[in-house]
Parts: C-alpha cells; structure tokens; sequence
C-alpha cells in the first residue's frame, strides 16, 4: 500500500528514465565512434 504514494511513483518514473537515457547516450556513443571510424577509412 505504502509504494502507491506519489513521492515513491515519481522516484521510479525518474529512475526508469534515467536508465533510458544512460542507454540512449551509449548507443549514441557507440554510432558515433563507428562512424568516425568509418569517415578514417574513407
């Protein structure tokens, strides 16, 4: 009963988002490096 409060709802939506975007900014990273790899080869 005690985790449907708000402040407890609020805290899990930030920390579901925070882990979206720490993954996010790794795949971003990550084409980032390939493509910079790629512009090398070229």
């Amino acid at each position: 009963m005690g985790d449907k409060s708000p402040k407890s709802v609020n805290k899990k939506a930030a920390q579901k988002q925070s882990k979206n975007n720490s993954s996010n900014q790794k795949k971003q990273q990550l084409t980032a490096s390939k493509q910079a790899a790629g512009a090398k080869k070229k």
